[in-house]
């Protein structure tokens, strides 16, 4: 019987290991303008590579959608660029977010 109370505890510790290494970080977009948002881009504070995200169909106009981290980026810090790129070719400038105090970004004319 202690056997299989050890066994069933090593189950339950493995578990719970495997659903924190499974956390996902989200944040959502709202597109407040009047054009489809076909593109979004990130790059970390202090690197020089912008990274997409997979958006499907992109974000139409006054939608707001959630979006999920790749896991690459769950130990990247807190500070990021972030911008957008529209269906009529235009982009936003980019600008600096903090996704540890904030996790809801806007996009309005």
């Amino acid at each position: 019987m202690n056997k299989l109370r050890s066994i069933l505890a090593v189950l339950a510790l493995l578990a719970a290991v495997s659903a924190v290494s499974a956390e996902e970080y989200k944040f959502t977009v709202a597109n407040n303008t009047s054009t489809k948002i076909t593109g979004l881009f990130a790059m970390e504070k202090g690197t020089t590579k912008w990274l997409g995200f997979n958006l499907g169909g992109g974000i139409p106009p006054g939608k707001t959608v959630p979006i999920v981290w790749g896991a690459h980026t769950n130990n990247s810090g807190c500070e990021w660029s972030i911008k957008a790129k529209y269906s009529d070719g235009s982009e936003t400038e980019p600008s600096s977010f903090d996704f540890c105090k904030k996790t809801d970004i806007e996009f309005s004319e």
